[in-house]
């Protein structure tokens, strides 16, 4: 049976004999007219890539006997890539606004079905997997990601940092109110100030479920109070982390802007370098000797320059967003062409999720080819998570994550935002 859509599996709703849920367990055949392989670069041409039970099973030319039997998804008109990833998102929160109590004027019903709407316009967008790498109030990312994965709403494969590690004031803390606000609990869980304490936070996060931990090394441009060149946690203190959270098989992912903080952060072993807005030269060579990745968010920049000044964000906030733009981004240049790691990620969150894709243009603009910056989203992502044996690229045995596009991602970057078709676990997702 041929299934061919515009959208993808759209012609399922009047076809009855043919039930979405089927999808996903009977044999499934996608008719590619041009397949993105990430592990060898190439662009494959007329392929069938046959899924069954939520995994790739094959990827082969097309042929009539490759599909006997199966259901078949006419993706001809389309180039197939895997599934996307964003590794810097906060599907879990409120979007950024100009008022820095928002987080405490929500409650926590509210936040569940913001997080679901987010979920789902990521997940829409064509990005199967994604980092959570914080929230406000604390280990609401946990609870969202378990809801997507028992079914109860759609969304991305999420792994969650649970809370911040952030020192009392620090970059990862809810500040500019008014004198005497108090702050709940719910919103501190991983305040810590020393080694011990850092400890102690640590276990309490990962013990709620986290699968990974975030540690603010910086100010940040986005809390008022704090600068993002000004460094908040020791290098022992950051080390700490990263040795607790090893002992449970985790990796750290580093908020960290500034020069100093960066290589401070490298030299405790965290896993990656969120932002690196100010780094230099030398944080550039640390962190190709440590291996360590950079998740730089290029685009977001532009967006807090230009909604934030409409939407009458803080003066000290812009200020901030301006020192650290272009400096971010002339790293990022250095960092790709110093052959650091890099992995796609955007801070989502700060702007509306489901315009994920926009970055992609950017990271070409700074340095990467359009197969570095695909590849950034998918099998190096999948390498920064420690998972590229089961995610990153359209390969046997892995995650049947398959998004189709209108045009060849490696001539126009931008298409990847003109996604037509998705599927995650090698079930359908509805883009109405």
């Amino acid at each position: 049976m041929r299934i061919k859509l515009s959208s993808l599996f759209c012609a399922i709703v009047v076809m009855a004999s043919v039930p979405a849920a089927a999808l996903g367990a009977e044999r499934t055949v996608v008719h590619a007219g041009h397949l993105l392989d990430v592990d060898s670069g190439k662009m494959l041409a007329d392929q069938a890539v046959t899924l069954q039970a939520g995994r790739v099973v094959s990827v082969q030319p097309w042929s009539a006997s490759a599909a006997k039997g199966a259901i078949v998804l006419d993706w001809t008109g389309y180039t197939v890539v895997p599934g996307l990833m964003d590794m810097h998102t906060h599907i879990a929160d409120e979007t950024e606004t100009a008022d820095p109590g928002a987080a405490l004027k929500s409650s926590p019903a509210r936040d569940a079905f913001i997080g679901a709407k987010n979920a789902r316009d990521t997940l829409r967008a064509g990005f199967t997997t994604v980092r959570d790498v914080g929230v406000y109030r604390g280990f609401a990312d946990i609870a969202l990601r378990d809801a997507i994965n028992a079914g109860d709403v759609p969304g991305p494969r999420m792994f969650v940092a649970g809370a911040y590690i952030t020192i009392p004031g620090g970059g990862g803390e809810i500040t500019g109110l008014p004198p005497g606000t108090e702050v709940p609990m719910e919103f501190r869980r991983g305040v810590s100030k020393g080694v011990d304490d850092v400890r102690r936070h640590v276990d309490i996060i990962l013990d709620h479920g986290a699968d990974l931990i975030k540690v603010i090394a910086t100010g940040a441009v986005l809390t008022d109070g704090t600068e993002p060149g000004q460094s908040e946690y020791t290098e022992a203190e950051i080390h700490a982390a990263v040795e607790e959270a090893a002992k449970r098989g985790k990796f750290v992912a580093a908020h960290a802007h500034g020069a100093e903080g960066i290589k401070r952060a490298v030299r405790a072993g965290v896993r990656s370098i969120e932002h690196g807005s100010l780094i230099d030269d030398e944080g550039i060579a640390l962190m190709k000797q440590h291996g360590t990745w950079l998740v730089a968010d290029v685009y977001n920049g532009d967006y807090i320059d230009s909604v934030g000044r409409s939407e009458g964000w803080s003066a000290e906030k812009l200020r901030k967003n301006t020192e650290t733009t272009q400096a971010q981004r002339d790293g990022f240049r250095k960092a790709v062409k110093a052959g650091v790691h890099i992995a796609f990620g955007t801070d989502a969150g700060v702007y509306p999720h489901g315009d994920n894709a926009r970055q992609f243009a950017y990271m070409v603009r700074y340095g990467m080819t359009p197969l570095q910056a695909i590849r950034a989203a998918t099998i190096d992502a999948a390498r920064l998570l420690g998972k590229e044996k089961e995610l990153g690229s359209i390969a046997p045995n892995k995650a049947a994550d398959l998004v189709a596009v209108a045009c060849d991602p490696l001539q126009n970057v931008e298409c990847l935002r003109q996604v037509q078709g998705v599927v995650k676990d090698g079930k359908s997702v509805s883009l109405d």
